[in-house]
């Protein structure tokens, strides 16, 4: 296909790009705008390491075609901080209970977590665990990364 204009509205600021279609948002979003919060992982929506909230919920970016995306709302890791600066309460989650090991799944786990958070105040363990199941942690941190999103929950993460 040829390149088309795309209007995209990422972490609260709207580009324009040029892009095939079929282009995958995670390539716009890290070749384009230099956004490197979500990563290559499996290229097969399978690890998680390329989330992102579309609309606020959790999405794999590798093979979701930029011409789907419309004009919803795209948050990044980059665009979880708060307005003042300040981190996100599921970013000062992570930290503050040293959660993450190598950190190639962290981007996932934090996007999973805020999709969460916006859906569920307080989730139980077994809804974090469900929506933590699509990222794929080599390093075997789950137990911390539900701790954390707990904490974050505590920290006021919701909205």
């Amino acid at each position: 296909m040829d390149e088309a204009s795309f209007t995209l509205h990422v972490n609260g600021k709207t580009h324009q790009v040029q892009a095939d279609p079929a282009t995958p948002l995670l390539y716009v979003l890290r070749n384009q705008l230099g956004l490197n919060g979500p990563k290559f992982g499996c290229g097969m929506q399978q690890c998680g390491a390329c989330m992102v909230l579309v609309d606020g919920f959790a999405h794999p970016s590798c093979q979701l075609q930029v011409h789907r995306v419309g004009a919803a709302p795209i948050t990044t890791l980059e665009g979880l901080t708060c307005p003042d600066g300040s981190l996100h309460p599921v970013q000062q989650a992570l930290v503050e209970l040293q959660a993450a090991q190598c950190g190639y799944c962290l981007n996932g786990v934090a996007m999973c977590a805020a999709g969460l958070l916006r859906q569920y105040a307080r989730p139980d363990e077994q809804t974090i665990r469900n929506a933590l199941f699509r990222v794929l942690c080599r390093c075997g941190t789950h137990e911390r990364y539900i701790r954390a999103v707990q904490r974050a929950a505590e920290l006021g993460a919701s909205g």
